[in-house]
């Protein structure tokens, strides 16, 4: 950041006061400019047959990888909504969302990455804009090798120990 969003000077880089990281300050009119972690929301649908739904990307990073529908949050809407907005845009499928499953801090490139457990709702599913593929697995055949991110194998690792314990709970993880 370069210049200041709210009046257009030059903005620095400093410690404000009663702060204690670096900030992206302006001297002119006094904003700070916070930098946060963003936000990435998914799902792992599950089918009646207990199949899990994956997309294969069709974007950077990690095109031709297959990952849970899942994405950045926009503003104005709830982490539930979208994780079932990513899921319909991906994988062309309604879901019912049944309880947050992994949060992980991806510290690297500071993102949180929330991923829910869900029930495909109506066993429909298609080819979105960012999906080269979409299919149903079942837990044999999940492309362990080939999966985006740490984050989705992390999640997908502990949602199907906890199936198979029939005990589902929130887990967390810090990838570096």
């Amino acid at each position: 950041m370069n210049y200041c969003s709210a009046c257009g000077a030059s903005i620095i880089v400093r410690i404000p006061a009663g702060d204690t990281l670096p900030r992206h300050c302006c001297d002119t009119c006094g904003q700070i400019h916070y930098l946060n972690p963003k936000i990435v929301v998914g799902c792992m649908p599950e089918a009646d047959d207990g199949r899990l739904l994956l997309c294969r990307r069709a974007i950077e990073p990690r095109s031709g990888f297959w990952t849970m529908p899942a994405g950045f949050m926009e503003n104005g809407e709830s982490v539930t909504e979208a994780a079932q907005r990513e899921t319909l845009e991906e994988a062309c499928a309604r879901v019912e969302l049944l309880g947050l499953s992994t949060i992980a801090s991806v510290v690297r490139v500071n993102q949180v990455h929330m991923m829910y457990r869900a029930r495909l709702l109506d066993g429909e599913y298609g080819v979105g804009d960012e999906s080269l593929e979409v299919r149903l697995f079942d837990e044999a055949d999940i492309p362990w090798d080939e999966l985006a991110f740490r984050s989705v194998t992390a999640a997908f690792k502990h949602f199907l120990e906890d199936r198979s314990n029939g005990v589902f709970s929130t887990h967390h993880v810090d990838l570096r």
